[in-house]
């Protein structure tokens, strides 16, 4: 582990010292993973790996082995959005570095949550606008807290956080279907956490950022199938084709 890593890695290997025995990922591919992208290292795709700065910032709270998990995507947030924050959810006790992060005035956090589960008066479907010429208005950048969990262990942490009701629920109502293809869902509605990420991202007015994050998806799904199957990546695909053109447009 480098010494930059992001924080869905350092919370990775924090969950690992804690582990009592190795975890073992469901299928997949056996044996030696890279450190950097959790993919076999045939078809590491650290080189490719963009970074930029966003106003906006997201603040993961992960469900107990989603970081050990290779395929969450989590860790893709953190890859390309620098103000990515990530911690553990446990229903007993709350990371002290969490409510201060939460707590922080420059931050306006938004839980990110279908609304059609939560009472109305917390619900918003667009961010909230700030006149930057208030100076009583220090909460200017979004925060977007993300339940990264299975969708009954993200229902069971909304419920069982009461640190965050002080705080709007942004509900999303995207009109495209999933196309995150390394685990199985029922509902074509149901997006994965980078989906949702982008989506958000996109909502604050960072179209380049979302778009980012969409092909480092794409690619990262390319390669981690490839690799599953035992099959070279194409590195002249559409995904791989579309981040390099956004980050020669980054540069």
């Amino acid at each position: 582990m480098t010494a930059t890593a992001h924080a869905v890695a350092r919370l990775r290997t924090a969950r690992l010292a804690r582990s009592a025995k190795p975890f073992l990922a469901r299928g997949g591919i056996k044996g030696e993973r890279c450190t950097g992208c959790r993919l076999v290292p045939s078809h590491c795709i650290c080189a490719l790996r963009p970074e930029l700065p966003t106003h906006a910032g997201v603040c993961l709270l992960m469900a107990d082995i989603e970081p050990l998990k290779p395929s969450n995507t989590g860790w893709l947030i953190a890859d390309v959005v620098a103000d990515t924050f990530a911690f553990g959810w446990a229903r007993t006790e709350v990371d002290p570095a969490l409510l201060e992060l939460l707590a922080d005035p420059q931050w306006q956090p938004y839980v990110v949550f279908p609304g059609e589960f939560v009472e109305p008066q917390r619900v918003v479907t667009q961010l909230i606008e700030i006149d930057p010429t208030d100076q009583t208005s220090a909460r200017t950048r979004p925060l977007f807290v993300l339940l990264d969990a299975t969708w009954p262990e993200a229902r069971k942490m909304f419920r069982k956080s009461p640190y965050l009701d002080r705080f709007p629920v942004l509900s999303l109502e995207p009109d495209q279907v999933s196309r995150y293809r390394l685990r199985r869902s029922r509902r074509d509605d149901h997006f994965c956490t980078s989906e949702v990420a982008a989506l958000c991202l996109d909502m604050a007015g960072e179209p380049r950022a979302a778009q980012t994050l969409e092909a480092w998806l794409d690619v990262f799904t390319h390669h981690y199938l490839q690799a599953k199957h035992q099959l070279p990546a194409d590195l002249e695909s559409d995904a791989h084709h579309r981040l390099r053109g956004l980050r020669v447009r980054i540069a």
